[in-house]
């Protein structure tokens, strides 16, 4: 239940800020350019609260947290004619640069928003892991080159890694780009290497791409030592107890926490024997292995928590902080680079080479925010920078019904002389319509499948 609240609160608190950073773009730069704003609506439906200010702009928090508007004063919209003084302030009167102006002017705000974001948590400091890497999988590319467990991804392509984050972003670029991928390598034992990889023929799909190369984070090993026992659960039923440490399963020595889940889920309903340590002696219980269905499929349970010691990722952590204003810096590049990175992956889904199933919906949306506050607030942030730039750039997509849509009908006018007619704006608007609904339904899909497998 506590993730569920979370999950609420991360969203709203992400579409308030976000939506109204937005929305405040296009109002700024219509005022700016002096038109009226009628309404400033921060969500859809009945209003829930509403204030008029002085200028004659009525602002409004809505029903429906999944979005807002900017409804400003034109001719087009008006069912009688506006008078003499009103005609200068209305928006369809402007000049074909102030209209395209106040339209951009949203997605740019969610540009300029990600930045101060990620400028933030840089100056704070980001809290990650160091870019270690586990034994690589039989058959990757990394095993096939003979890198080892523990080695340590000091840079690709020539571009420091200090972060895991970083290695993702940074590799995902480069296979995009189609470079050779170059990884500077430092062994346990200090001997650096420098691996080139041919990437031509690696998925550029995020999770097969890694899978490809091998490329994993290290995760140091964590005895079976029980912290909490599920009453009722399989552990209870055979007498395992706090503190108990599991050290043997039928004779086989049992030495790391995921090796014996990952048994444990695929041998649900199975009967097995395990030795446990407790109090300095060995002790035997015998223990049916409990059932339950995950991502649809049947997996096995204990019903216990494994106790993880404080320090055991504190070598593995690191904060990666920067000065003012090289963190300034950083957050333009890193917005602009986060943006072309997403142009790019929309283009690859279009062609196939990306699946579909990396589009998410409001429900995961809802469940990243929820992980994200609950991890603390320079994580959140930088959930509400990847965010915010995320909407800058599907709004600025060529798709009737989004700013981008509305930035092409006035670059068609730019270039013949005359605003687009009515009768095709109408008909752009219900294929936009269309293909907006489309993209609503896979991603309510995507996000469905993933909660009920």
């Amino acid at each position: 239940m506590t993730g569920v609240i979370w999950s609420v609160f991360g969203f709203v608190v992400a579409i308030g800020i976000l939506v109204t950073f937005h929305e405040f773009g296009h109002y700024w730069v219509a005022r700016r350019c002096g038109v009226k704003v009628l309404r400033f609506s921060v969500g859809f439906g009945r209003p829930l609260w509403s204030r008029q200010l002085a200028n004659g702009t009525e602002l409004v928090v809505a029903a429906i947290p999944l979005g807002g508007y900017v409804k400003m004063l034109d001719e087009r919209e008006s069912d009688t004619p506006l008078p003499e003084a009103e005609l200068e302030h209305a928006f369809n009167r402007k000049s074909l640069a102030q209209r395209s102006a106040i339209v951009a002017a949203g997605p740019v705000f969610n540009f300029i928003l990600a930045a101060l974001f990620y400028w933030a948590i840089h100056v704070i400091g980001v809290p990650d892991m160091r870019p270690v890497l586990a034994e690589p999988p039989a058959g990757s590319m990394l095993a096939e080159a003979g890198v080892a467990a523990e080695t340590e991804l000091q840079a690709v392509n020539g571009k420091e890694t200090a972060t895991w984050t970083s290695v993702r972003m940074s590799v995902l670029d480069e296979v995009l780009s189609g470079e050779e991928l170059v990884l500077h390598l430092r062994a346990p034992e200090g001997a650096q290497r420098e691996l080139r990889l041919d990437t031509s023929t690696v998925p550029v799909d995020p999770e097969p791409l890694f899978a490809k190369l091998g490329l994993e984070l290290y995760r140091p090993s964590l005895p079976v030592g029980l912290a909490e026992i599920v009453p009722g659960e399989p552990a209870a039923e055979a007498g395992l107890q706090p503190g108990d440490t599991i050290i043997a399963r039928d004779g086989t020595p049992v030495s790391d926490w995921r090796g014996f889940v990952e048994w444990l889920r695929a041998n649900p309903d199975t009967e097995t024997r395990l030795t446990i340590e407790r109090d300095g002696r060995q002790i035997e219980r015998a223990l049916t292995v409990g059932s339950a269905i995950a991502e649809g499929e049947q997996v096995g349970r204990l019903g216990a928590r494994v106790d993880v010691p404080e320090d055991l990722w504190q070598d593995l952590r690191t904060v990666h902080r920067e000065g003012i204003f090289e963190a300034a810096v950083t957050g333009v590049s890193e917005t602009f680079s986060v943006a072309w990175l997403t142009l790019r992956m929309m283009g690859r889904m279009l062609i196939g080479d990306v699946s579909v199933d990396n589009i998410s919906g409001p429900l995961q949306i809802a469940e990243y925010a929820g992980y994200t506050a609950a991890a603390g607030i320079v994580t959140y942030i930088g959930f509400l920078a990847l965010i915010s730039v995320s909407l800058g750039v599907l709004n600025l997509l060529p798709v009737p019904m989004l700013d981008g849509g509305h930035l092409l009908y006035y670059f068609v006018e730019a270039v013949k002389g005359s605003p687009v007619s009515e009768r095709v704006q109408l008909m752009g608007q219900q294929i936009g319509l269309l293909m907006l609904a489309a993209l609503m339904t896979l991603a309510f899909y995507n996000d469905l499948s993933r909660l009920f497998g």
